[in-house]
């Protein structure tokens, strides 16, 4: 027996009493929906990473600080003339859309925020790559051409 969700009690039971619907209205002003959460089941996270598996192991860390920088390749300050660049992303969800964000920053500590919102329905890692790409993006269009990417998913920043 599943407990009762009182915020789904109030938006879809007629109000009973004066003092809940006093808080059906104050709640409506901040556009506050409920929704059910989308249940996924394990078998199909099962087939996924089987889809995703490597024939040799390959390690991964799982660190997640701020500054970590994940890369490919060594840039010597000496050999590479080009200035540094630096950005932070994240992707969100909520009951009014799918949205992402970006902070560029330059060498000289200029910062360039970018927010998009998504018109598709998808999910939280559906909106990581978005955000990968939208960073890219902007690195190229401000002739970012070395990027030092700092982000919470390992996933993400191993695809990169």
């Amino acid at each position: 027996m599943a407990k009762l969700d009182p915020i789904k009690y109030i938006f879809e039971k007629p109000s009973l009493s004066k003092r809940i619907a006093r808080w059906q209205v104050l709640l409506s002003e901040y556009d506050i929906v409920y929704v059910s959460q989308k249940v996924i089941k394990g078998s199909a996270i099962a087939e996924f990473l089987t889809e995703l598996a490597h024939e040799d192991y390959v390690p991964m860390t799982f660190d997640f600080s701020d500054e970590d920088l994940m890369s490919v390749l060594h840039i010597d300050k000496e050999e590479h003339n080009e200035d540094i660049w630096k950005t932070y992303f994240d992707g969100a969800l909520n009951a009014l859309g799918h949205g992402i964000g970006v902070v560029l920053i330059s060498p000289e500590g200029d910062y360039y925020p970018i927010t998009m919102k998504l018109k598709f329905d998808c999910t939280n890692n559906m909106t990581e790559y978005e955000t990968c790409v939208l960073v890219l993006q902007a690195a190229l269009e401000k002739k970012a051409y070395t990027l030092k990417v700092y982000k919470d998913s390992t996933l993400v920043i191993y695809q990169l």
